[in-house]
């Protein structure tokens, strides 16, 4: 496509890390990772930052290290990627599902409320196409009944709750680094995040089989390390990230001014900073929409057409009442191309196909 739905920065600052790092001939474990952590929990404001392979093993490290296996229930939201509740369902824990806010596309607290049972143990919070979750009442219901509060940040990069990062309000917090992220490394990776020391001293034995030390094995880990190339493509590509955030915001503002009145453009409460990982309306006639946008060149993407407890292969375990707003949304939300390398001329022509295709 011409219009491309996301572009990864690869810039010569790039190429050259990565070329650094297989010169160095130190490819696992070395000081790209250990850089790369300091640097990315100094951004986010947390004591902790542990590099993984990917956001899918940075969840499934912190639902381990918290205890959420073995019968323990969670609840998380259905509109978002299948990686935010599986994890956990590997390990015995069972999700359930929460209805969503319309407004945010994130958990409605007043179903989160409705939800918890004795078996509830933690409350996943995700911040969906880069628009932070309504935390502060979330964060009160997991303190009102003892339990975790995890953020999936993997869509959210530098995105603020009353002014504060997000990654900073759980217990721990889970990046992930895909290609098409608001930030990446290149491939796989994920990073999490947390002010709980003990918490965060578990994590990274586990991450790298269970050890502390190169022989002895205290716990049945895992192989979930980031790889020292990525880490040092993910150090470039974090020193630009404030730039890209600001980039990405005059994008949805050239895109809400121009659709405004043809589509539901995104909204942001006045108490965050959207970090527009995707750019997502609601649109009539969604499909028809996203052919003619196909046939003039302009790339768009589905965020998600079958929400997770309508999945087969969860359906097939976990039998999930009505959410009545995220099956209402989904057959509704189309993303748009998104990403800071946009022109104004472009937003202005993909507005333009968009206000066609309604006239």
């Amino acid at each position: 496509m011409k219009y491309n739905l996301v572009e990864m920065y690869v810039g010569d600052d790039v190429i050259e890390a990565a070329v650094n790092v297989i010169k160095s001939k130190r490819y696992i474990k070395g000081p790209q990772s250990k850089a790369f952590e300091e640097e990315f929990s100094q951004y986010i404001g947390t004591k902790m930052g542990i590099s993984t392979s990917s956001g899918t093993t940075a969840l499934w490290l912190i639902y381990d290290a918290l205890g959420i296996k073995d019968g323990a229930e969670f609840i998380a939201p259905s509109h978002t990627f299948i990686a935010t509740v599986t994890p956990a369902m590997h390990m015995g824990a069972r999700p359930i599902f929460a209805d969503i806010s319309e407004d945010t596309y994130t958990l409605d607290p007043e179903d989160v409320r409705k939800k918890i049972t004795s078996k509830t143990k933690a409350i996943v919070a995700v911040h969906l196409y880069g628009h932070p979750a309504d935390i502060k009442p979330l964060r009160e219901i997991a303190d009102e009944h003892g339990l975790y509060f995890i953020e999936d940040c993997a869509q959210a990069h530098g995105a603020l709750y009353r002014g504060e990062k997000i990654g900073t309000f759980g217990d721990a917090a889970a990046f992930s680094f895909f290609p098409s992220k608001v930030m990446t490394v290149g491939g796989d990776g994920g990073m999490v995040v947390t002010n709980n020391e003990e918490l965060g001293e578990m994590v990274r034995i586990l991450h790298d089989q269970g050890r502390r030390s190169k022989y002895e094995h205290e716990y049945l880990g895992y192989n979930f390390r980031m790889s020292e190339i990525l880490a040092a493509i993910g150090r470039v590509q974090l020193r630009h990230l404030e730039e890209w955030l600001r980039r990405r915001n005059e994008i949805a503002k050239m895109y809400n001014e121009y659709l405004g009145d043809v589509v539901k453009t995104p909204e942001v409460k006045d108490w965050a900073r959207h970090a527009y990982y995707v750019y997502t309306i609601r649109a009539e006639r969604r499909d028809a929409l996203r052919e003619y946008l196909r046939e003039n060149d302009i790339a768009t993407g589905l965020y998600y057409p079958i929400p997770v407890h309508q999945q087969p292969a969860i359906k097939r375990v976990i039998k999930s009442e009505k959410l009545p707003v995220t099956e209402k949304v989904v057959n509704e939300i189309l993303s748009l191309p998104m990403h800071p390398f946009m022109k104004d001329e472009d937003v202005e022509y993909i507005s333009r196909k968009v206000i066609e295709f309604y006239r």
